[in-house]
């Protein structure tokens, strides 16, 4: 039947369970071994490009830019789910022309729902 199951495939579970919680918790115990916790001058020193910073250097960025770049990903993925539809199209049919219409009357819903919230706005 379908719906058996014996005590060796709740092992299996059990197995892969434990050993998921033991990798984890000695990756965390070997990175807590390996890290300083109060690290010597050296590495508190400046490496990127070398010139001592003026002022603050914890710059505080506008959360409308990841915004912007999270919305670019959306539809720069959505844009790749219509390809194959694109391929495709001679042999889908009504039914395949009107699931793409409902496919993109969603993404333009999304899009206008962006535009009205002003996350578009680059400058405020």
């Amino acid at each position: 039947m379908a719906g058996d199951f014996s005590l060796t495939d709740y092992a299996y579970i059990g197995i892969f369970t434990v050993m998921g919680v033991v990798i984890v918790a000695a990756t965390l115990f070997l990175a807590k071994l390996l890290r300083p916790d109060h690290p010597y001058r050296q590495k508190l020193t400046v490496y990127e490009c070398g010139e001592v910073s003026i002022g603050s250097t914890q710059v505080q960025f506008s959360v409308n830019y990841y915004m912007f770049a999270l919305l670019f990903v959306v539809f720069d993925v959505e844009t790749v789910f219509l390809y194959p539809w694109a391929v495709a199209f001679s042999r889908l049919g009504w039914l395949g022309v009107l699931e793409a219409a409902i496919f993109i009357v969603i993404l333009l819903a999304g899009l206008l729902y962006a535009w009205r919230r002003g996350v578009l706005r680059w400058v405020y």
